[in-house]
């Protein structure tokens, strides 16, 4: 385990509650695609990694499949076994799975590729556990981020908010890659996957401010965390720099509409 995966798991400790009450909203819009790009339907044998709350578990049961998902934080596991009974929901962390060679008919992970330390290493073990000429579906957020994406990153910037030793800086130089579509195809190709392909997906998230708030102010994700480790005057700037940026997104009725921009990639075994 890198340092990190140390990080992320620290980070996500126990957020599986408040993750699903704000972010998972937003992460559930590429659900339909993914599952289009890894062909899954009735009867397709799916692995579903880094499930969070269960939302494409729950949409690969819908289609008929029968659904594996693991995710390596306990309270994600807990959500999503009580929200998709139908699934085989368990911890798991990449990129070592408990699965055997094959096993599966198709591979999705929604923004689980942005959480790993190793991304060609979990890529590889996801080749493993599909069967030949199976098929791998995966989106990760692009780089450089949508305005909508970019929102809480320019508060904490305009508030002088400073990185706390505890929080990675990145992937080390040799793991990472362009979030690029061809970056993302020849990640792909790198970890021996076939007929990589890769499209960017763009949508308006409408979210009230309270809501998009709530996750930050709850410690989720690397931004939750960065404005839960500054002091009780800095968190009140970046608040207030978050409420003052809003209103650039918000419609006649209040809501924010947050342009966001994802990568979509599919592969074959």
């Amino acid at each position: 385990m890198t340092g990190f995966d140390k990080s992320e798991r620290l980070m996500w400790a126990g957020r599986g509650a408040a993750y699903a009450g704000s972010f998972a909203k937003l992460c559930a819009y590429p659900v339909p695609q993914l599952l289009d790009a890894a062909e899954v339907g009735p009867g397709v044998r799916m692995l579903d990694v880094g499930t969070g709350p269960g939302t494409v578990a729950a949409a690969g049961c819908a289609r008929g499949a029968t659904v594996t998902a693991v995710d390596s934080e306990p309270s994600m596991v807990d959500l999503a076994r009580l929200s998709v009974p139908g699934a085989d929901v368990r911890v798991a962390v990449l990129p070592e799975l408990p699965f055997d060679d094959g096993e599966f008919d198709a591979v999705v992970g929604n923004f689980v590729l942005n959480h790993v330390g190793q991304p060609k290493g979990a890529l590889t073990e996801l080749r493993r556990v599909v069967r030949p000429d199976g098929r791998i579906a995966l989106t990760i957020w692009a780089a450089p981020p949508a305005p909508g994406h970019a929102l809480l990153g320019r508060a904490i910037q305009a508030a002088g908010a400073v990185r706390p030793p505890h929080l990675p800086a990145g992937l080390a130089r040799e793991e990472d890659f362009p979030r690029d579509e061809s970056g993302l195809t020849g990640l792909m190709e790198s970890a021996g996957l076939r007929e990589a392909a890769c499209e960017t997906l763009r949508w308006g998230h409408r979210a009230t401010a309270e809501e998009w708030w709530s996750g930050p102010a709850a410690g989720v994700a690397f931004g939750g965390q960065m404005v839960q480790s500054q002091t009780p005057q800095v968190r009140a700037e970046i608040k207030r720099h978050f409420d003052l940026l809003s209103t650039e997104f918000a419609g006649p009725d209040g809501v924010l509409t947050l342009p966001h921009a994802a990568l979509l990639a599919r592969a074959r075994h």
